[in-house]
């Protein structure tokens, strides 16, 4: 027989067995060698080289007429034929005609990385004998492919060690929900193995009244293939139940399928215990100043009543000076019981009771009343006042008394933030089912840090100091009770906005 070359031309005959008339399917055979990113040999019992493909050629920078034909040997690199007894395998193969599959090659040329390889010695039989004639020897580099799964490997490491040292409950589960990994933090915050977990539903480790939670957050995760949140009890081992925080995350396959999620749970024992005692102190806090208010407001008109009380105990009083101690006795007690009135007022809870006395009130009405109470005022402080759409009718549900009284304190607080003057402007719109009236005025605003404390009890900012502080917490109290909102923005020195909101009869 005669050799062929990689590049397609063929020299007297061609494939073992093939005549001339074989030529094309030679050609044809060659060309699906060369398409091949394989280095592939075919080698003859004389371990001749009958042909190479171009994989190889261009691997092992060699030429058709400098490889077809030689020794194997005088192709093959020599590091490799020292470490690996190809030569002995081919021969093996040509003997019993077994092939040899998956055997590897680690090569390293001088000043390069390390390749790895995958090697096949199989047989090709000659027709009409007994023993293959001939070998094929396929060569793949899988260098790229060991790297990557060796890299593959060490992220894979990396990430379970995250899952088992983390302090949070990571597992997974089916897309039926039920248990598929489970991880350290797991075992040791709910007591159960994961043998004795895996294939469960999450759920049956949950608290009963939170399982719809889980369920809705489930469905709402399938809808919208982002992660969800719930608060759930998870019930351990030892019959306790830990507060936890859960993030539920889907997971999904290539084809977008979804195959499970990845629950995260956190104990928020510590956190809720913090929360208590956060609560606890601002209780406490508020309290404080609570008492120390209302012992301020209650001490001068009991240190009046007092004086007067005393200068009555006396024989030499005319009864002049006696009826003035006694109006004043009255009015330090009227003082006290406004006092007591008012944090009524501000405590009193939206009860049955106080909304059978809410009637359809025209807001409009109320605002305009309110004005016409603070009109000599705001003339003697040489505040110009404006309205806008306080002709239109606009009807609540409320009581007209309390609902005048919110405007008259935010009327009387913007003249009290202008001394020397300016502008009220009130305005009432309509929008939504709602009714806003704007109380804006261009005093002197309230700086930054106090805009939040405005409405706390006893806090006031009255230029004379001589507000009680509970002015505008009523008036909060009381839009509150009107299922109302009352809303503040102010610049400092440039004044305030106040916004009450209501909701209009239906």
């Amino acid at each position: 027989m005669s050799t062929t070359i990689a590049d397609g031309s063929v020299e007297n005959s061609g494939l073992p067995g093939a005549e001339r008339e074989g030529d094309w399917y030679e050609k044809l055979y060659l060309m699906l060698l060369d398409s091949i990113p394989c280095s592939i040999l075919l080698v003859d019992g004389a371990l001749r080289v009958i042909t190479a493909n171009r994989y190889f050629l261009e691997k092992s920078q060699r030429q058709p007429r400098d490889t077809v034909g030689r020794q194997l040997w005088e192709v093959f690199p020599a590091v490799i034929l020292e470490h690996v007894d190809i030569v002995s395998q081919i021969r093996a193969t040509l003997e019993s005609g077994v092939p040899l599959h998956a055997q590897r090659i680690t090569y390293r040329a001088p000043g390069l990385p390390v390749r790895f390889y995958y090697y096949n010695v199989l047989p090709v039989n000659d027709r009409g004998r007994s023993r293959p004639g001939y070998v094929m020897l396929v060569m793949e580099d899988v260098t790229e492919q060991v790297r990557l799964s060796g890299h593959i490997r060490s992220i894979e490491r990396q990430l379970a060690n995250v899952v088992e040292h983390a302090t949070d409950i990571i597992l997974s589960t089916d897309s039926a929900t039920r248990i598929t990994t489970w991880n350290r933090a797991a075992e040791t915050l709910c007591g159960y193995s994961f043998e004795q977990v895996e294939g469960h539903p999450l759920s049956e480790y949950l608290a009963d009244e939170s399982r719809r939670d889980f369920e809705r957050a489930i469905a709402a995760m399938k809808r919208s293939g982002q992660p969800q949140m719930i608060y759930s009890d998870l019930l351990t081992a030892q019959g306790a139940r830990l507060p936890m925080s859960w993030v539920l995350s889907p997971m999904r396959s290539d084809q977008n399928v979804l195959q499970g999620i990845v629950a995260v749970g956190r104990d928020m024992t510590g956190a809720k215990h913090f929360e208590a005692q956060l609560h606890q102190s601002q209780r406490l806090a508020a309290l404080g100043v609570m008492a120390g208010g209302i012992a301020h407001e209650l001490r001068n008109p009991l240190t009046l009543c007092s004086s007067g009380a005393q200068f009555l105990l006396e024989d030499d009083v005319s009864p002049e000076f006696r009826k003035q101690c006694a109006q004043q006795i009255k009015a330090g007690i009227e003082r006290a019981s406004l006092v007591i009135e008012n944090l009524l007022r501000f405590a009193r809870p939206h009860t049955e009771e106080t909304e059978a006395e809410l009637e359809e009130v025209e807001i409009a009405a109320v605002v305009r009343a309110a004005l016409a109470f603070v009109d000599n005022l705001a003339k003697l402080q040489r505040v110009r006042v404006t309205t806008d759409h306080l002709e239109r009718t606009f009807f609540v549900q409320g009581n007209g008394m309390l609902l005048q009284h919110v405007f008259i304190n935010l009327f009387i607080n913007a003249i009290d933030a202008m001394p020397d003057g300016g502008a009220l402007a009130v305005s009432a719109q309509g929008a939504g089912g709602q009714v806003s009236v704007r109380v804006s005025d261009t005093g002197c605003g309230i700086p930054a840090e106090e805009v939040n404390r405005i409405f706390d009890p006893f806090f006031t900012r009255s230029r004379y100091k001589k507000g009680t502080g509970l002015g505008l917490s009523i008036c909060y109290a009381i839009v509150k009770q009107h299922r109302g909102v009352i809303e503040v923005s102010s610049v400092q020195g440039r004044g305030s906005d106040f916004i009450v909101t209501l909701p209009l009869s239906s």
